[in-house]
């Protein structure tokens, strides 16, 4: 008697049983509840009864259930999901600000969508389009400068849109941040209260960083509003990083072979032109006052410490999350309460 194919069939059926997605009905027949009753755990866990509630979560964790977020968003018009698009993963500032934000909506059941557009408006579209197909919760973006088509997608979404990092302009619906123009400003006007008269201000890729070119123009205008002799602005094509940091010192010595105060787009430029005077004898701050942006974790243990201006990332991250819980919980802010200023505080160290 010939069992190989029977025996092919068993082994077929239980791959079978093995693929197959455990559904919130396995998880209500096993906690001998109702769907709908785990639906509401689900969503509302404080509006279940407790005993229900230990019997729902146990039979979770028992059968490894996964809830489907696309899913459930079909059914209420939106999804668990929260869309975070960011310039860069690679940078220290946004990584804060995303840290926090998932913390914070963590605790409400939102789960986070990153994407990072490379500072890419075309990018910045694609990715909204992406998150739009989700139908989040809420959408977060990075500045007050899009494309055109990434404007019309969300003002006809009707999602929540928090634009973080920047104020200035009118968002597309809310915004948290801080004036760029305002950072430069303050930088320019502390190098000027330190004596110094010939200035520049080192930044990278300002072409697409936008927040970097107003912090620039902050700078200029605040220096030439002040007693600045020269006040110039050095951009290097490539990504703020310390390498650029030591190209855009020696090109900004050829511009003002007596420069005597620098600010730089971030910390990382600002180290290194730090580790390029040190490499080539000037000192710091005797010679050229230094200060950065970002207060990242190196700025105040490097030798000499490195005065900066610190844009409050985690305050930003938990605003933004404020928002987004306020929208979701049907007290969504209007008039002047849909915009947040986190401001700015400079950090006063030894480089200066």
């Amino acid at each position: 008697m010939d069992t190989g194919g029977s025996s092919a069939q068993v082994r077929l059926t239980r791959k079978r049983r093995k693929m197959q997605r455990v559904t919130m009905m396995d998880v209500a027949k096993l906690a001998q509840v109702s769907p709908s009753t785990v639906s509401l755990y689900l969503r509302k866990p404080e509006a279940v009864s407790p005993s229900a509630g230990q019997d729902i979560a146990r039979a979770i964790d028992d059968l490894g259930y996964v809830p489907n977020l696309v899913a459930g968003g079909l059914a209420a018009a939106s999804s668990k999901v929260v869309s975070i698009i960011v310039p860069s993963i690679r940078n220290a500032f946004f990584a804060e600000t995303v840290a926090t934000l998932q913390a914070e909506l963590a605790s409400e059941g939102l789960q986070v969508l990153l994407g990072h557009t490379d500072y890419g408006e075309n990018q910045e579209e694609a990715l909204v389009r992406t998150a739009l197909s989700w139908a989040p919760a809420a959408i977060v973006l990075t500045g007050l400068s899009h494309s055109l088509g990434t404007s019309k997608l969300l003002k006809a979404s009707r999602v929540p849109v928090i634009e973080m990092w920047e104020l200035g302009g009118e968002p597309l619906d809310m915004a948290v941040g801080f004036s760029h123009p305002q950072v430069g400003a303050s930088a320019a006007r502390h190098l000027l209260s330190k004596g110094r008269r010939n200035l520049a201000f080192l930044g990278a890729r300002m072409h697409e960083d936008h927040r970097a070119e107003q912090r620039a123009a902050g700078f200029a205008e605040a220096g030439k509003a002040g007693d600045a002799s020269i006040c110039e602005i050095v951009n290097h094509p490539g990504a703020a990083t310390v390498e650029a940091g030591a190209l855009l010192l020696n090109r900004a010595l050829q511009q003002v072979p007596d420069l005597d105060g620098v600010a730089c787009s971030n910390d990382l430029i600002a180290l290194g032109v730090l580790f390029e005077c040190q490499r080539t004898g000037i000192a710091i701050p005797e010679k050229i006052a230094l200060i950065g942006f970002g207060d990242l974790d190196f700025s105040a243990s490097c030798v000499p410490s490195l005065t900066t201006i610190r844009p409050s990332g985690d305050l930003i991250g938990k605003e933004v999350a404020r928002l987004i819980l306020d929208s979701i919980h049907g007290s969504r802010p209007e008039g002047a309460r849909r915009i947040v200023d986190t401001s700015h505080v400079l950090i006063e160290r030894r480089s200066t």
